[in-house]
């Protein structure tokens, strides 16, 4: 189903069952092109909530789910299965895996990987600009991996940059400002290894 109140550019193609809820904007062209320019692609299953506005450009998989208020610019690859919360916003030429849960208000700038089935916890805040506002910044943007399962707590925040390893867990409140070890377990300001995610009883079979 349709809102009769969304916009639906140009090029867009929309899978099979999906659900567009008033005021959502699909397709919208970004800066320098024109409608219909960029080909738009969503999956079968979508559930797109009131207000998100998704850029043209975009290839987004199946079973794809916004809060309400999302911001999805243009050209991000985005996998199956796929959540974003609430007020949250993705920037342009980000990679999201299948899988991957995006809590409610997070900032994921451009460049971005994010792998498969990481957990991005509310209010966090992922950056990419070493030094910000410089003639030079938009040229030396270094975009932050999230790697597969990782987790980063609520409103932590993320260096250009690092790298958080595989089944890591970034505490909440954590500023990372270098590479987290696969399966570590971070926390602090600026954060600092203090265990293994193994050591926590209800993560020892995390995989």
């Amino acid at each position: 189903m349709i809102s009769k109140t969304a916009i639906i550019h140009e090029n867009v193609k929309l899978g099979e069952n999906c659900f567009v809820e008033d005021f959502v904007v699909v397709g919208a062209p970004p800066r320098g092109t024109k409608s219909g320019e960029l080909e738009t692609v969503i999956g079968d299953n979508a559930v797109i909530r009131s207000h998100t506005v998704i850029y043209a450009g975009n290839k987004i998989g199946n079973n794809f789910q916004t809060g309400n208020k999302v911001n999805v610019r243009e050209l991000n690859d985005i996998g199956d299965s796929v959540s974003i919360g609430t007020l949250s916003v993705v920037e342009h030429h980000v990679k999201i895996g299948n899988g991957v849960r995006i809590h409610t208000q997070a900032f994921v700038p451009e460049y971005t990987t994010l792998e498969e089935g990481c957990w991005v916890g509310p209010n966090v805040v992922i950056t990419n600009a070493s030094y910000p506002n410089l003639p030079t910044t938009k040229e030396s943007l270094r975009g932050v991996t999230i790697k597969r399962r990782a987790i980063v707590g609520a409103n932590s925040t993320l260096m250009p940059g690092v790298v958080i390893g595989e089944c890591a867990l970034v505490g909440s409140g954590a500023v990372v400002t270098k590479a987290v070890a696969p399966r570590a377990v971070v926390v602090g300001n600026p954060a600092k290894q203090v265990k293994m995610i193994d050591d926590i009883h209800e993560y020892k079979e995390y995989r």
